[in-house]
């Protein structure tokens, strides 16, 4: 794929969706770390429903923190993984509040070295708290990524380094929440809804399901 053709996509994504943001519910730095741990093997809506009822009660680390394992686990038990993510989480509070003053860092090693943190979540946070031009490949942009060509790559890793070299700059804080929208909501996995698609004459899927 060339860079017109990558420029338009973006371009059209953009005038669609011109303020493109997570799905998470989330009012803090904090809030929005500990749902994407959450989120982690889950959907968006599920783990909006158990922050809905956890947020109010605790949402700061030493808040959280004070609940305890078996605490945190009574609002979180109908997120997949809950019980293992109940302790990183915890973890994760104890260390913002020994390490960090209570604070989310702002420094991709320091947010990998929390427990429950790794790449992907990192760069969610960058990006989405902090307003870095990271790219958080989720299976959706994984899938979107190398079904139209925009950045092709045979792991995760790969993706996102082609994702950083390929999508225009003025483009690069955004692209990561388009990518993620247009996989969950157009370029779906099984069936892909290319009649509604936006960027249906600029994809190179060879295969367009477009008998909609």
């Amino acid at each position: 794929m060339n860079k017109d053709k990558r420029l338009e996509i973006f371009t059209r994504f953009r005038n669609e969706n011109p303020k493109p943001t997570t799905e998470l519910n989330f009012s803090s730095d904090f809030e929005l770390l500990i749902a994407v741990i959450l989120s982690a093997q889950a959907t968006d809506v599920g783990v909006n429903k158990a922050t809905a009822k956890l947020y109010p009660v605790a949402n700061t680390p030493e808040a959280i923190y004070a609940l305890g394992i078996d605490g945190l686990s009574d609002y979180i038990k109908t997120i997949g993984l809950y019980n293992s993510k109940a302790k990183n989480v915890i973890a994760t509070c104890k260390m913002l509040i020994e390490q960090h003053d209570s604070k989310v860092p702002e420094d991709r090693d320091a947010l990998e070295a929390l427990p429950g943190v790794g790449r992907k979540t990192a760069n969610v946070v960058l990006n989405t708290a902090f307003g870095h031009p990271t790219m958080a490949v989720d299976t959706h942009i994984f899938r979107v990524s190398n079904r139209t060509k925009i950045a092709p790559g045979k792991t995760v890793l790969a993706v996102e380094k082609a994702l950083l070299k390929f999508v225009p700059n003025d483009f690069l804080v955004d692209a990561h929440h388009w990518l993620i929208l247009h996989g969950r909501y157009t370029c779906i996995a099984r069936k892909p809804r290319c009649g509604s698609c936006i960027i249906l004459d600029l994809c190179e899927y060879k295969d367009k399901v477009i008998d909609e």
